[in-house]
């Protein structure tokens, strides 16, 4: 894993209802769904992108905390 492709900043990711969906998004010239996580009311994850992940993709009620500020996605 090359430091130049991997971010070290976490952020996380808070449900704030049943059945949040994350879904990590591939690099590259295509961009694919390359991975998926549900998560309920009062769950939280942290994560961060890496050599395969360039972006995440979040459906549902969530509360998103990241280095560069938080907020709520409805």
């Amino acid at each position: 894993m090359s430091d130049s492709t991997v971010n070290t900043d976490f952020f996380v990711i808070k449900a704030m209802e049943d059945g949040v969906n994350v879904i990590g998004l591939t690099r590259g010239n295509d961009t694919k769904f390359h991975h998926s996580e549900k998560l309920d009311e009062g769950e939280v994850m942290i994560a961060q992108f890496t050599e395969h992940t360039s972006a995440v993709k979040i459906r549902g009620k969530a509360f998103i905390q990241t280095s560069h500020g938080e907020l709520v996605n409805d």
